[in-house]
């Protein structure tokens, strides 16, 4: 296991979903955390990480910084010893500009962030959040492996601006940050490639989609049914675990598939049926796939999308994750109930 050394880590865009476990986790352990911010005159997107900081072991810094801004990183990195590099933007409906809203925050943000890590000459360890989707864009890319199932040597090839632009901008900013890696010998990089991150969350913000999927499974969006989707589950508790080990362990390298299980989404709803069996919003069926094609455009599922991915089984070998960083997995049943309960007592639905 890691050595019991206090290290000054940077975490960029602290305050998200998976983010705010970190910096509690490392905070914990009592390392000194220097957290990043897009604007930090704005308290109440932070004051769940400064609560976890009181009293802890572990300090905590909030830093401004602005992934599109070449410098803006290099105060915060300056002197650190890691870099855990979460910054960046996860949409996958309503986007009118895919370049301008997803590809150059995640290409460019990620260019800057390395960029001043490699001026600061101290930092030896980066571990940067990628995706399952810098893996592959639609489940129908599994009939491309070799064995039926997504490992850490293959590369999504089919993800475009106009098709799957999420995974387009994760592919690319990954593959910036092995090109960047590459080009120097001061810092080693390691990646997580995280399936859908579900669990409960330390703040109460909506914005993510992780937990707007949830609410809708909950509150009765999906009431009439869901559509034929798999999907691969990861506990939100699990994935800090995951960037904290792989900053923290010496011999951690490489990209790591950080999946639980993969489960249908009619599996996840009655998953939560059982852990909530009074609530009679969460959906029972599936929608018949005619449905979905008549109406999917309406709801921001493109013929194409629904044509490569409705009823197509997906399969992760999550192995090296458990060998190279030790990771535990928690079942996707604790994982459903604790973010169902996280968000009734939250009173988010």
């Amino acid at each position: 296991m890691a050595e019991e050394k206090k290290y000054t880590i940077v975490v960029t865009g602290a305050t998200g979903y998976i983010a705010s476990w970190v910096v509690k986790n490392l905070l914990d352990s009592g390392h000194n955390v220097r957290a990043t911010v897009r604007d930090k005159s704005n308290k109440s997107k932070y004051d769940h990480l400064t609560n976890i900081a009181e009293n802890n072991k572990g300090q905590l810094e909030i830093f401004e910084a602005d992934l599109l801004k070449p410098g803006s990183f290099d105060k915060v990195v300056h002197d650190a010893d890691m870099v855990i590099h979460m910054a960046s933007p996860f949409k996958i409906s309503g986007i009118k500009n895919a370049q301008r809203d997803l590809i150059e925050p995640a290409v460019v943000g990620t260019r800057n962030v390395l960029e001043s890590v490699n001026k600061a000459k101290s930092v030896k360890r980066v571990v940067l959040t990628s995706s399952v989707v810098a893996i592959y864009g639609d489940a129908i890319d599994i009939e491309q492996t070799p064995e039926q199932v997504f490992n850490e040597t293959i590369w999504n090839e089919t993800s475009t601006e106009k098709h799957q632009p999420y995974a387009l901008s994760k592919t690319l900013a990954e593959k910036a940050a092995w090109g960047i890696h590459e080009a120097q010998k001061d810092w080693s990089l390691v990646v997580i490639n995280p399936g859908f991150v579900l669990g409960p969350s330390l703040s109460k913000r909506k914005d993510s989609t992780s937990i707007d999927f949830m609410r809708s499974l909950l509150n009765g969006k999906y009431k009439t049914g869901v559509p034929d989707l798999y999907f691969g589950i990861v506990d939100v508790r699990n994935v800090a675990q995951a960037h904290v080990n792989g900053a923290l362990e010496n011999e951690a390298s490489g990209r790591h598939i950080l999946v639980s299980d993969t489960l249908r989404a009619l599996q996840i709803a009655k998953k939560l049926k059982q852990a909530f069996p009074d609530n009679q919003k969460i959906p029972k069926k599936v929608l018949p796939n005619f449905l979905l094609y008549l109406l999917g455009p309406l709801q921001g599922f493109t013929w194409k999308f629904l044509r490569r991915n409705l009823g197509i089984k997906l399969r992760f070998d999550n192995n090296y994750s458990i060998k190279d960083l030790d990771i535990d997995y928690i079942k996707p049943d604790d994982t459903l109930r604790e973010h169902g309960k996280q968000l009734y007592d939250d009173g988010l639905l």
